[in-house]
């Protein structure tokens, strides 16, 4: 302690109670936690086949599939014909007629844009038919 001309002393050892500050902090974060919504992102849903499985015969899946493939460049060939993004869904709706258990999939090039692929699918499933996306792991 230490005297002031005036005969007051002043005590140097004063400090600042952080407890109370701490439970503030604290209380508010318990606040935030507890009214924060939590939004469960939609995505695409993709499932793998099982190891067990035997493929289908060859002729089955020709047959039965109408092939999109998209390329690296962008351009789009639908069973061997060369389209662009307006013209998926009335090529799908067309294939689609003449067998009407076909599926499309679509096989986009690795280097493909996602945007692009996600439009072509929209197209494909705009067209009233089953869509998926095939999936092609690449190991170098």
């Amino acid at each position: 302690m230490r005297k002031l001309s005036a005969g007051v002393q002043v005590d140097d050892d004063s400090d600042i109670d952080m407890t109370p500050m701490l439970d503030v902090v604290f209380i508010m974060l318990i606040f935030f936690i507890v009214t924060a919504s939590f939004v469960k992102e939609s995505g695409l849903s993709m499932s793998s086949p099982n190891d067990q499985d035997e493929p289908p015969p060859q002729d089955v899946i020709e047959d039965n599939t109408i092939l999109i493939r998209i390329e690296a460049s962008g351009k789009i060939w639908i069973d061997e014909t060369t389209t662009d993004i307006d013209g998926v869904k009335p090529s799908v709706k067309r294939l689609h007629a003449q067998n009407p258990k076909a599926k499309v999939v679509i096989q986009p090039d690795p280097k493909s844009k996602t945007d692009l692929m996600i439009r072509v699918l929209d197209q494909a499933r705009a067209a009233d038919v089953e869509a998926s996306i095939a999936s092609l792991l690449i190991t170098q």
